[in-house]
């Protein structure tokens, strides 16, 4: 099974300066609420230490993440790979007609252990959401 996440946000601000959030590896690990620890290598490589609370898992999970697309300020895909699961995100960024921005997130996660699609299915959204928070907190914007 492989779970699939699509989440919408619109910010009054523009393109370039949400950019500066969602390009960044340490931003974009921080919010995510099993991410323990991140070690960011260069602005397209990180590695993030997984706690997940899940029986048959009982140690800290090492997650390679790398930029694999990049499109200043439109577009960042990334993958991240790990003995026990694959994730792939997508930002997608577009002007609005007001000048602020829409931002489209699309994750997927292919676990490899019992267990790990479960979690993800039903903790995913949240995880987005905790990402839309930590923007919105970083542009000073309310929700």
């Amino acid at each position: 099974m492989t779970v699939r996440v699509e989440r919408s946000m619109t910010v009054s601000a523009p393109p370039e300066r949400v950019w500066e959030f969602i390009a960044d590896p340490e931003r974009r690990a921080e919010p995510i609420s099993v991410v323990e620890d991140w070690e960011v290598e260069d602005e397209r490589n990180a590695t993030w230490f997984l706690t997940l609370p899940i029986p048959v898992i009982n140690r800290t999970l090492r997650v390679e993440t790398e930029d694999v697309e990049r499109r200043e300020p439109e577009y960042v895909r990334f993958v991240g790979t790990s003995k026990v699961m694959r994730v792939q995100g997508e930002h997608e960024l577009e002007e609005t007609e007001d000048g602020g921005t829409r931002l489209t997130n699309r994750f997927v996660v292919e676990g490899r252990l019992p267990g790990v699609e479960g979690f993800f299915k039903r903790n995913l959204d949240g995880e987005l959401r905790n990402l839309e928070d930590a923007l919105r907190e970083d542009l000073e914007v309310e929700a």
